[in-house]
């Protein structure tokens, strides 16, 4: 098929088939005049680039995790590269949940400000009792800091 029906068929532009292309993530064949033709399986490539992205995959993470063949798909491999991204958004998480936990006790030591006090005088008082310990900011646990470990090692997903 053309690029205009693939287009047609998946809903993206052409523009990004061909980016798509230019990167490696879709190969089409060449007619002898150079037009690019599609395969049927173009569809499933782009319907699962898609769906990969809005799991929160990167398009190199997405090149690392297609095979070149898509009746090559190892089992195994997707299932830990899969486990592998839950494991990268359970760290996110948890960091994300200790830096809205830093923010709220922070704001609650500003809200404290007394009546009297301007806000210059204010920011130094916070400052200071941040730096001092007297304001507790919320610390990973120890199992946050082994997903974040396993996250940061993760190795990439081998093809074949």
């Amino acid at each position: 098929m053309k690029i205009g029906e693939l287009a047609q068929r998946t809903g993206l532009a052409a523009s990004r088939i061909r980016f798509y292309e230019d990167i490696g993530l879709l190969k089409p064949e060449r007619e002898p005049n150079g037009y690019r033709t599609y395969s049927p399986q173009a569809v499933l490539v782009l319907n699962l680039i898609a769906t990969a992205q809005q799991a929160g995959f990167s398009l190199d993470e997405i090149r690392m995790l297609l095979p070149p063949d898509m009746a090559q798909w190892q089992h195994g491999s997707l299932i830990e590269t899969l486990r592998g991204k839950v494991q990268d958004i359970e760290a996110l998480e948890s960091r994300l949940a200790q830096s809205k936990a830093h923010l709220v006790a922070l704001m609650a030591e500003i809200e404290a400000k007394p009546e009297d006090m301007d806000c210059t005088t204010n920011a130094k008082r916070v400052l200071s009792r941040l730096r001092s310990g007297e304001v507790k900011t919320p610390a990973l646990e120890a199992a946050d800091v082994t997903t974040l470990r396993k996250a940061k090692r993760r190795v990439p997903l081998k093809r074949g």
